[in-house]
């Protein structure tokens, strides 16, 4: 029998297919990893053992038993404390009354909930070390950030707690976690992935709901089992021609790939991050692809200021939200950073607000043009490699903590903004021995390029065999 720890979703789910383990089995032996590690990575807030105990011989779909993790943000479940980073939430004991409908989805894809994973206070920063409940470690390093805001996800995911868990991703927070974890994380296109009932939009349109997986098989087995429109929803991304799952190991045709590792603010990568970048490009050159650097301007032409006045809005309507909830203010319970965020949202005029998403949907108008005439375009994830725990924490009162946070999301943040689909995968590490994930985006609803890229790549420099040195594994 392999060590469990070391298999994707979906080599777990063929265990219990072929009745080599049964799905009670697999859970308890997530339970035990997590009893295990979770003391030095904090990435599991909320235990659910009794009750995945109880759901696991029920389990039913194409990955019926596998062991799954579900962050602590915008997805929720039934009877499960549901806190997004907040103190208030935490302190009032708040419990989720009812599944979102991807919960929902992944329940019948037949994933076992084990767990919920930390996450930063309202999503809303790029590491993971809420006030609430403080710092998750990474694995590869554990005095440093795993990345956020699914930093608790991609940190158990990479330790082989689960194989996979629940992310989401307004400015990164699915891709950028897992390359600071060497893992895989796709940002599936807008609107692919519900986010009802509760919302049609959330973040306005800068919120993608998904997972983080350590296969590609596996992104694109759960991407099958949990897309698609669901009633009510206000648009949704074009269907695919056949199954995702039908990509991985199918011919590549030869791809239009422009690269460049610049930020869009002009800035330098950092040097580890450069070889990756490049180093990719020389290997898709190898596979066949043809690859020019590019400046690819009108990345260049600047969608901060729209997406910050969403960022603000989309702030102070939480704290209105739950403060409605709580019966009281809640706006000076909340983190330094998210009590500015809040009082600005809560000043801007709706006139402004709109006028935000305008400028901010011409500029994707810009940039999704570029696909045009390429199919995909590779850049860095994080123009730096994983950061000290305590550079970006709340508890951090420089006053460059929202630039540098800004900085690091460079590379991810427009595609929220053009909802066009994009993936980190852990294709290379740095001398000190970190990953760094690189980036590949396509066209809108064009996942399908993405995952046949993505598996072409794995099997041409496979990362399955790195594990980190806090893993079950060891």
């Amino acid at each position: 029998m392999p060590d469990i720890s070391l298999l994707d979703a979906t080599a777990q789910a063929e265990l219990i297919a072929r009745r080599e383990l049964s799905a009670v089995e697999l859970v308890e032996a997530a339970i035990a990893r997590i009893e295990s590690l979770n003391p030095q990575l904090n990435a599991v807030i909320h235990e659910r053992f009794d009750r995945a105990r109880d759901e696991a011989e029920a389990a039913r779909g194409p990955l019926a038993g596998v062991p799954f993790l579900v962050k602590d943000a915008v997805c929720h479940t039934a009877g499960d404390p549901f806190h997004a980073g907040m103190r208030a939430l935490k302190n009032a004991q708040w419990i989720a009354p009812d599944d979102t409908w991807l919960a929902m989805r992944f329940r019948n894809a037949g994933f076992v909930f084990v767990g919920k994973t930390n996450t930063p206070e309202l999503a809303t920063s790029i590491t993971t070390e809420p006030l609430a409940y403080g710092a998750t470690h990474n694995p590869w390093d554990l005095t440093l950030s795993p990345g956020g805001s699914s930093g608790g996800s991609a940190a158990a995911v990479a330790a082989g707690l689960v194989p996979v868990a629940h992310g989401n991703d307004m400015g990164g927070s699915i891709r950028f976690p897992a390359a600071m974890c060497g893992i895989v994380g796709l940002k599936p296109t807008r609107a692919r992935t519900t986010l009802g009932p509760h919302f049609g939009e959330y973040w306005g349109p800068l919120t993608h709901e998904f997972v983080l997986t350590r296969s590609v098989r596996d992104t694109a087995a759960v991407l099958d089992a949990v897309s698609g429109m669901a009633t009510g929803d206000p648009y949704t991304a074009p269907p695919p021609s056949r199954p995702y799952l039908a990509e991985v190991g199918a011919p590549v045709e030869r791809l239009r790939v422009g690269f460049r590792t610049q930020t869009p603010d002009g800035e330098a990568s950092s040097a580890d991050v450069v070889a990756a970048v490049e180093a990719t490009a020389r290997l898709l050159e190898e596979l066949g692809h043809v690859v020019t650097p590019g400046p690819v301007t009108p990345l260049d032409n600047g969608y901060a200021a729209g997406f910050l006045s969403l960022l603000f809005a989309a702030v102070a309507r939480d704290v209105e939200r739950w403060s409605s909830v709580l019966g009281r203010d809640i706006t000076d319970e909340l983190e330094p950073l998210n009590q500015l965020y809040a009082r600005q949202g809560a000043e801007l005029r709706a006139v402004d607000h709109f006028a935000a998403i305008e400028s901010m949907q011409q500029w994707a108008r810009r940039v999704a043009a570029w696909w045009d005439s390429h199919d995909v375009l590779l850049v860095p994830t994080s123009p730096d490699p994983p950061v000290p725990l305590g550079t970006m924490a709340p508890t951090n009162t420089e006053p460059d903590v929202a630039q540098r946070m800004g900085r690091l999301a460079t590379f991810t943040g427009p595609f929220d903004a053009t909802g066009q689909p994009a993936i980190s995968v852990p294709l290379n590490w740095s001398e000190g021995g970190l990953p760094i994930g690189v980036q590949l985006v396509a066209a809108y609803g064009r996942e399908d390029v993405l995952i046949r890229l993505a598996a072409q790549l794995e099997e041409a420099a496979p990362w399955s065999g790195r594990v980190p040195p806090v893993h079950a594994s060891r």
